[in-house]
């Protein structure tokens, strides 16, 4: 499973590391240390705690989310897959997206729950790359 540092589930929250540092010190965000002592969090944590967030409105800071040229960095949040198809959600920061892709994208792609990738928006088209 994929581990984040404070600073990239920040970015991918949405939020300054000091946030996300202040939400792992209440316990709202659960983290874990590695060999180094530095604090890591859980892709698994991470893509349930993006939902929650996204839900809760908590992501009301002052800080505006943009894309650049149509680009969404963000965390796999959850995958549906079919015999054929699949259905990816990715939450990026405020912004869930949900793609239709093929079962064997997915798999060639290593995409999994917790997982970073960048959901890319063209017209009513979403197309996923892995981070």
């Amino acid at each position: 499973m994929q581990s984040y540092t404070i600073g990239q589930a920040a970015k991918l929250l949405g939020v300054s590391p000091d946030t996300a540092r202040r939400w792992a010190d209440a316990g709202r965000l659960t983290t874990h240390r590695d060999d180094a002592g530095r604090r890591l969090v859980d892709g698994r944590d991470l893509a349930a705690f993006s939902v929650e967030l996204a839900r809760a409105g908590a992501a009301e800071e002052d800080t505006p989310y943009t894309s650049a040229r149509n680009a969404f960095p963000g965390i796999v949040t959850a995958i549906k897959l079919g015999d054929v198809a699949a259905q990816v959600e990715i939450q990026a920061g405020p912004h869930r997206l949900v793609s239709l892709l093929t079962r064997e994208a997915v798999e060639e792609l290593g995409l999994e729950v917790g997982v970073e990738a960048t959901a890319r928006v063209k017209s009513t088209n979403v197309h996923i790359d892995r981070t």
